[in-house]
């Protein structure tokens, strides 16, 4: 049987001056995409299937569109597959040191939950 000769939509990506300061709070008030966001500001680009979260692939796409149509992430198609990228500098030129507050927040938040030992 042939393989579907239809492509993927293209991926849309907001302006830097587009972006919301409303989609971008909303995006990171999820603990699946904040993952993908603090993964993503350690490593440069990092392929979609790879990211250390445990959710169904379905789920998966669903976070990586909210973070690429916020604005937080850009994505690029390489064969088959997807690639995504923090866009920290258009995050720091539209909303300057609120992605580095938010992690920070995240990350005493994250240690104080951690159990004592």
């Amino acid at each position: 049987m042939p393989r579907s000769t239809r492509r993927r939509p293209a991926l849309t990506h907001p302006a830097t001056e587009e972006i919301d300061l409303f989609d971008v709070l909303h995006a990171l008030a999820d603990p699946t995409r904040m993952t993908i966001v603090r993964v993503l500001r350690a490593e440069p680009e990092r392929a979609c299937g790879t990211f250390p979260v445990d959710v169904a692939p379905s789920t998966l796409s669903h976070h990586f569109k909210v973070l690429r149509e916020s604005g937080l992430i850009s994505q690029r198609e390489e064969a088959n597959r997807r690639f995504s990228a923090l866009r920290a500098a258009d995050l720091e030129h539209r909303f300057p040191g609120l992605l580095d507050t938010v992690l920070a927040a995240h990350a005493r938040t994250a240690e104080a939950a951690a159990p004592q030992v």
